[in-house]
């Protein structure tokens, strides 16, 4: 940019638009009659001291050229070309020359609203099961809506009806009834409904905060199946659950746990004690195992019925000698930040547990 005037030598400016030709444009600047005298050949025999003064008729020429634009009110010239003459006597021209335009910002296209949600329900037996549900604007007031499931038998899953059931940040819900979802492949482990519309707006999703995915059949080339289970809520926040969904699989709803006689998978199936791995998704058994011999979700119980964090410390103090030292130090700053936050801030007893959890939770296996 030169004196406010964009130049380029292409036919235009990423990100602006021509609004307006306004002519070919161009400047000269000539030098004496004498300057190529005893030159025989071309420029390229000129001194250093004579290329100084070729490359000074140019820039006289630009200046001339942004001159000749600005006077015809434009804003930028596209197609610079420059060149070099010599002329009768001697002399020596450089001329250069474009089109003056007027060109304005291409407006930006508002960033398209995206938002992905976990299913917060789950289906026991070997049905797909929905983990994840997809928003997308493509349109202005049309919302598109995606739902990938995880085929844990790999069956070819042509078509999907179900309701989903949205829950916004005021703890309201918002049902979409009977949605048809398709399947271009559906005889992977995780397949992904073609888009449909959502049936909400922009700013309904802008306020959801889970969803719920009601399965009543679906369909495979052996036929229509009727899914008559009763759905299993995640008892977990989305908080948890999406933490727990990045460090044990997308399609995993429950902490491992276990009393001796069965054990609870973190696909959510309970298998019998002497079980090697889930009947349902196939997770080892000793794969999952907590190796954390500290009762922390114990010691969690009881934070959750206290109402401030000066009683959460006082939990977390009982159990204290009991934690392995590794943890003690982190467990004691958050307790001493949630103290300070809680002063100004109000009530941080649910942040402070959920840190207290992440300790634990992040060193399961």
């Amino acid at each position: 940019m030169a004196d406010g005037i964009m130049l380029t030598t292409g036919n235009g400016f990423d990100g602006y638009e021509i609004k307006e030709y306004l002519g070919i444009v161009s400047g000269e600047a000539i030098l004496g009659s004498n300057f190529i005298k005893g030159i025989a050949a071309s420029v390229t025999n000129v001194s250093e001291q004579d290329m100084a003064k070729v490359e000074k008729a140019k820039e006289e020429a630009e200046g001339r050229l942004l001159r000749s634009a600005a006077a015809k009110k434009a804003n930028a010239i596209i197609g610079i070309q420059s060149a070099y003459t010599t002329l009768e006597g001697g002399s020596f021209g450089a001329i250069v020359t474009g089109t003056a335009v007027i060109i304005e910002p291409v407006p930006k296209p508002p960033a398209r609203l995206k938002k992905d949600l976990v299913v917060m329900n789950y289906y026991a037996r070997l049905v797909p099961r929905p983990v994840k549900v997809m928003l997308e604007e493509i349109a202005p007031d049309d919302i598109q809506m995606k739902v990938l499931f995880f085929n844990y038998n790999k069956e070819d899953i042509l078509a999907i009806r179900g309701n989903v059931e949205y829950t916004n940040l005021y703890d309201e819900r918002l049902v979409v009834k009977d949605v048809d979802f398709a399947f271009r492949k559906g005889n992977v482990t995780q397949i992904e409904s073609e888009p449909l519309s959502a049936q909400i707006t922009a700013n309904d999703v802008l306020l959801l905060k889970e969803a719920r995915v009601i399965i009543s059949k679906y369909a495979t080339p052996r036929g229509v199946f009727a899914c008559n289970d009763s759905p299993i809520n995640v008892s977990m926040s989305v908080h948890r659950l999406e933490a727990l969904k990045a460090k044990r699989g997308i399609d995993a709803v429950e902490k491992y746990q276990t009393d001796g006689m069965i054990w609870t998978c973190n696909c959510g199936h309970v298998n019998e004690a002497g079980t090697d791995e889930c009947i349902v998704c196939g997770r080892k058994h000793d794969d999952i195992r907590i190796t954390t011999s500290f009762n922390y979700e114990e010691m969690i119980d009881r934070m959750k019925e206290k109402e401030y964090v000066i009683e959460i410390k006082d939990v977390l103090m009982e159990y204290i000698k009991s934690i392995d030292s590794k943890y003690r130090l982190q467990l004691l700053e958050i307790m001493e930040s949630g103290l300070q936050y809680e002063k100004t801030r109000g009530n941080m007893k649910d942040t402070v547990i959920e840190k207290v959890e992440k300790v634990f939770e992040d060193d399961d296996h």
